[in-house]
């Protein structure tokens, strides 16, 4: 058996997709080639993993191109000619729900993935995910209704929903632990890439629809439909690429978990630290069905040894707070707030729009280059100040903009200040929030209850998403500038909320967090982050770095840190 039966096995369904093996059993040592390196498209070690960042990365992309497609294309001709009780002159409430309901979908596929991804495994996640995308793309583009183009984006957000809850945790459990923070960052940069992408195909359409020409409303359609173009590449790439280790752990399949550990550390398929990595994976597989703490909602909502609730308050406010921070205020209506609310040019607020979405691309790398150096705590309460100090400038700036305007004197110069307070906001989000709150729930959960919690947490993002896209043309069509001013309170008590709560898990291993929290006071939470400080970190004696499936979920506080 090699890596082209694995992808073989991966794409079919097996008799162990629903159920549990008696893992005592399992033979760890199944070995059929002792000294073969294994390869994936022909590919292991860095340049495997790297691949495996740039695959999952694509699904980034489409995320950030779906939320931004819409951005520039609600205040065209042709979409207000087609879906006239949807301007936001006439009602801004249905507006915004039929761009948000997107997110509905999203939270819902996000929710049903706490079983489907542990049953289906995350290829085929991804795979269900990309398949959902691109009728749903199809639906929008061909929509003539607004029922019929709600119902679309409904259908679009389950797709895009399993792609987000699925691919960080199946990214994160094939990286390296000294590598996932980069890794992630580079996924959540995509984001701003795809984001980016969009405006420029939105500001290139733009052309077509000016004059009045566009009959066939091919300025919106062929935007909208364009997204297919990253689930198509997904498809054809998806069931070459390894499955997760630890699910075929899971499922009992040695061999095939054996294969991947070799093409992932492009070693000898015999090797002895690959055994050791499956032992120390099966040791908590053993842990997990002797002590009954796979997944249930009993587990997720008690505290348990390992703090269960407490870690999974904090993935899902992690989530909640990138949400809430007001990012998507900017990026699913950049456009409009140019044109609408800071008075601009048509075309200017397009060109200002694509400007945006490429200096937010920009911004997001130096996120890169921090988080493992400055660490994921001092990323978040620095981002936070820094977004609410955005947000006060823009209400300045976009008050004296709107009474310039009501009297009948240029905003120029007040248009321009807030211009560049949107650009200001946009970079210390790229920066900051922006991957590193896709980066910390999978390092903050316990190992039995990731998938679970990558779920809800990815739910949490979507639910909060959906209510900041529905109130945001409502609120500017009600208090204007002072929009702004919501979002600069939320930053500024968010700040205080991170620097007393969460804990470094920057260079920690799942075993060190399963430590810090299970010494942290059931009903003293905040103390956890103080234990975190006084935690030395572990220094493994061997070059091969261990992946983020290492864990024990029975801490023993006196002897976890001697190895």
């Amino acid at each position: 058996m090699d890596s082209d039966e694995v992808k073989a096995t991966v794409s079919e369904s097996d008799q162990l997709s629903g159920t549990s093996k008696q893992f005592q059993n399992v033979d760890l040592n199944e070995c059929e080639d002792p000294e073969r390196v294994h390869t994936f498209l022909g590919m292991s070690g860095p340049k495997l993993n790297y691949a495996v960042s740039v695959f999952a990365g694509v699904g980034f992309l489409l995320f950030g191109y779906d939320q931004g497609v819409y951005g520039s294309l609600l205040s065209l001709d042709s979409f207000e000619k087609t879906f006239p009780s949807m301007k936001a002159s006439v009602n801004s409430t249905l507006q915004g729900a039929v761009i948000a309901v997107y997110e509905l979908g999203c939270g819902f596929a996000a929710l049903s993935t706490v079983y489907l991804g542990d049953r289906l495994g995350r290829i085929k996640c991804m795979f269900l995910g990309c398949v959902i995308v691109l009728i749903g793309a199809a639906l929008q583009a061909s929509a003539f209704t607004v029922t019929h183009l709600a119902i679309a984006r409904v259908f679009s957000g389950f797709g895009t929903g399993y792609l987000t809850s699925t691919v960080p945790v199946w990214s994160s459990e094939m990286s390296k632990a000294k590598s996932r923070g980069k890794l992630i960052m580079m996924e959540g940069s995509l984001i701003t890439l795809g984001i980016a992408i969009s405006y420029w195909i939105d500001f290139g359409f733009y052309f077509v629809d000016r004059g009045g020409n566009d009959s066939k409303a091919i300025s919106w359609r062929i935007p909208v439909v364009l997204q297919v173009i990253f689930p198509i590449l997904l498809i054809v790439f998806v069931f070459k690429f390894p499955e997760s280790p630890r699910w075929l752990m899971a499922k009992g399949r040695v061999r095939e978990a054996r294969i991947v550990f070799s093409a992932l550390y492009n070693l000898p398929e015999g090797d002895e630290k690959i055994t050791d990595q499956l032992t120390e994976i099966q040791s908590a597989l053993d842990l997990e069905k002797s002590n009954d703490q796979g997944f249930s909602l009993k587990a997720l909502t008690t505290q348990g040894a390992t703090r269960n609730f407490h870690r999974l308050s904090l993935a899902c406010w992690s989530q909640i707070m990138q949400q809430i921070s007001g990012i998507n205020l900017i990026t699913y209506y950049a456009g409009t707030i140019f044109q609408n609310y800071l008075h601009m040019e048509p075309l200017q607020s397009r060109i200002l729009a694509a400007c945006n979405g490429t200096e937010y691309f920009l911004a997001s790398l130096f996120g890169i280059l921090f988080i493992e150096r400055v660490g994921r705590r001092k990323l978040l309460f620095w981002g936070a100040i820094g977004q609410s100090l955005s947000m006060v400038a823009l209400t300045v700036a976009a008050w004296k903009s709107q009474v310039a305007y009501d009297t009948g004197k240029s905003s120029t110069s007040a248009g321009v200040a807030a211009t560049v307070f949107l650009f200001v906001f946009n970079s210390v989000f790229g920066m900051t929030y922006l991957g590193a709150t896709w980066l910390y729930p999978p390092e903050i959960s316990a190992l039995q209850l990731r998938a679970p919690t990558a779920a809800l947490s990815t739910a949490s993002n979507w639910a909060f998403n959906f209510l900041i896209v529905m109130i945001t043309p409502v609120a500017f069509e009600h208090i204007k500038y002072y929009t702004y001013t919501i979002f600069a309170v939320i930053n500024i008590l968010m700040a205080p909320a991170i620097y007393f709560l969460y804990p470094e898990t920057a260079g920690r291993t799942l075993e060190e967090m399963d430590y810090i929290f299970n010494q942290c006071p059931v009903m003293e939470p905040w103390k956890v982050v103080q234990i975190e400080k006084r935690t030395p970190k572990r220094i493994h004696g061997t070059d091969l770095e261990k992946p983020t499936t290492e864990h024990i979920d029975d801490v023993d506080a006196e002897d976890l840190l001697v190895k």
